[in-house]
């Protein structure tokens, strides 16, 4: 099992693991299932951004393809131009991690060489090249379960063995792949996938049983953010009014394992890990003074 009192080593940033991590989500999209509006200008990206990491991202996540359902294609030469030029002025920053969320070898290869120290690939490393551009280049990788491609994921989706033991065998595979490519295992990451390719049922069964993940041995993250489930159980149809659900949903997935958080809303989702954080803290010390008081 994961240790959970040992760093994450991302890069030059050594990050404890004894409360989870918060990601923040930089969409440099104009077709985010949570923010649908104009394609935002590099400017605003990198001042986006900027206000991540003061409401206390722990990590910044850059994305410039949206994969949610249905979503339109995006072409590489696209991707780049979102992604490169925020990837490289907030690293520049020094202030935390850079992520990069791609599923792409090229964009891997040049959003590396531009600051990020983690690979957000919701397709697991296997896409062509993908592969072997992680084991060239040294970053972190998420490896993340998804059934099907972002555009037909949500047509359907089933699973005949149950969505806990798919998930568990597939990220399974890919660690043992990424590790025969020559990958060190304490580089990879694992995320469950909430949403991609999963109905709420299986969404809800995953999140039940998500503590099963920690036999894989590595940290969890999950991203659960305003997420359809999130708007199908409170009956809030807008992104925007899920906050409240998503930060609940943060909190259980804490309780059960989870060490990055991925969300649109770092300051109020970092306020309630940070309360989570201190009941254990709180419980500790009373037992040492209990135990104290018998000598």
């Amino acid at each position: 099992m994961f240790d959970t009192d040992k760093k994450l080593q991302l890069g030059a940033f050594s990050l404890s693991l004894k409360r989870p991590l918060i990601m923040g989500i930089l969409n440099v999209t104009p077709d985010s299932f949570s923010d649908r509006t104009d394609l935002p200008s590099v400017e605003k990206a990198i001042g986006d951004g900027i206000q991540l990491m003061d409401d206390g991202a722990d990590i910044v996540d850059i994305g410039g393809e949206s994969t949610r359902p249905g979503a339109e294609f995006v072409s590489e030469a696209d991707e780049l131009a979102r992604v490169i030029p925020v990837v490289q002025a907030l690293a520049a920053l020094g202030r935390c991690p850079i992520s990069i969320d791609t599923r792409r070898a090229n964009v891997m290869r040049q959003a590396v060489a531009a600051g990020a120290v983690l690979i957000n690939d919701v397709a697991a490393l296997t896409q062509p090249g993908a592969m072997e551009a992680a084991a060239d280049l040294g970053a972190s990788i998420v490896l993340m379960h998804m059934q099907g491609q972002p555009a037909t994921m949500q047509t359907a989706p089933s699973y005949t063995d149950g969505v806990l033991d798919s998930v568990m065998r597939f990220l399974t595979e890919r660690i043992f792949a990424c590790q025969m490519a020559g990958i060190d295992k304490n580089k990879l990451l694992i995320d469950p996938g909430f949403g991609f390719g999963k109905s709420l049922d299986h969404n809800l069964e995953l999140l039940a049983g998500l503590d099963k993940l920690l036999a894989l041995g590595a940290p969890i993250l999950v991203g659960l953010s305003r997420k359809s489930m999130i708007g199908a159980i409170t009956g809030r149809s807008e992104p925007v009014d899920r906050i409240a659900g998503s930060i609940a949903a943060a909190v259980i997935t804490a309780d059960k394992g989870a060490k990055i958080i991925r969300t649109h809303d770092v300051k109020p989702t970092l306020d309630a890990i940070l309360v989570w954080a201190a009941v254990p803290k709180a419980t500790a010390k009373k037992s040492e003074l209990e135990m104290a008081s018998l000598f």
